[in-house]
């Protein structure tokens, strides 16, 4: 802060006649006024005195950290792992849900899966021939079976399209013929029986050497180990909830007949029984289900 002398506000007035200022002492000299910078006008050469603590710490700027910066924002492996975490968590979520889902479907509904069986099944024919003059094989065949299809369920339906039948020799696995069962529906608790299906093979069918000699083997033992394979597509149905296709293969095994020497057909006979009275040991496998709403 600098001195400043202001003047009187009013100005000294003559006494007896004399002018202020004569016959008087010299004023005093004009006090010195101090500068902004801390220096007098008399003495602007001489260096100002700066007064330090003798305990204030002395300030040095600290270098700047490039790490310290980068670790004040959230790093990426942080974010990937909060990123893996939640992703985690919403998947373990959704998958407690769906088994929740599930179970309860399962407690309502209690769905299982159809049954077939075929309670009869006669062998009209099977003739193997092979030309003298040429290694080419033709086969010949009739079979006859009932086909016995069940709905177990009491909130599922089945809608069938037409099924794919082949009948195949249990040893060696090759086709003896092959037939179709007509598209049908199955309602609640309902059994649906189709008799009189027929599978052939005519005359006119050609056998590679390998399969007329596996063929020719198996049809000469004194019993035929027989089963009966059928493929077809399914619509299925609970509530309102419908299925796209579901794709099912169906193997009914355990058959064994005689090849018949004349026009009389053989019957042949099932060596396992299954539950439910069924006459045969029946296979059911699904290969894709497709649901929509």
């Amino acid at each position: 802060m600098t001195d400043r002398v202001f003047p009187a506000s009013k100005p000294p007035t003559a006494t007896n006649g004399v002018p202020p200022g004569a016959n008087s002492a010299p004023p005093p000299p004009a006090p010195t006024t101090v500068n902004g910078n801390g220096t007098s006008n008399g003495m602007s050469n001489q260096k100002p005195q700066v007064y330090i603590p003798a305990n204030r710490p002395v300030y040095r700027p600290q270098p700047y950290s490039r790490h310290h910066h980068h670790q004040s924002r959230p790093s990426c492996r942080r974010v990937c792992c909060c990123c893996c975490f939640w992703s985690i968590l919403i998947f373990l979520l959704l998958a407690l849900m769906a088994a929740i889902a599930a179970t309860a479907v399962y407690v309502i509904y209690h769905p299982r899966p159809p049954s077939f069986s075929v309670p009869s099944l006669r062998i009209s024919r099977v003739n193997l021939t092979t030309a003298s003059d040429t290694s080419v094989s033709h086969l010949s065949s009739f079979f006859n079976f009932t086909l016995l299809s069940e709905n177990p369920n009491q909130h599922l339906t089945f809608s069938y399209h037409p099924l794919a039948v082949t009948v195949k020799s249990a040893k060696s696995g090759e086709t003896l013929a092959n037939g179709t069962v007509p598209a049908f529906f199955s309602d609640n608790k309902n059994k649906t029986t189709f008799r009189g299906v027929i599978a052939t093979s005519t005359s006119a069918r050609e056998l590679d050497p390998e399969e007329a000699r596996h063929l020719k083997t198996d049809l000469t033992r004194p019993r035929v180990g027989l089963e009966i394979e059928m493929r077809t597509k399914v619509k299925m149905q609970m509530g309102k909830v419908k299925s796209e296709g579901v794709e099912i293969k169906v193997t009914c095994r355990g058959y064994e007949g005689t090849v018949p020497k004349g026009k009389t057909p053989t019957v042949a006979t099932s060596k396992q029984r299954t539950l439910k009275g069924l006459t045969d040991n029946v296979g059911l496998s699904v290969k894709v289900w497709k649901w929509s709403f």
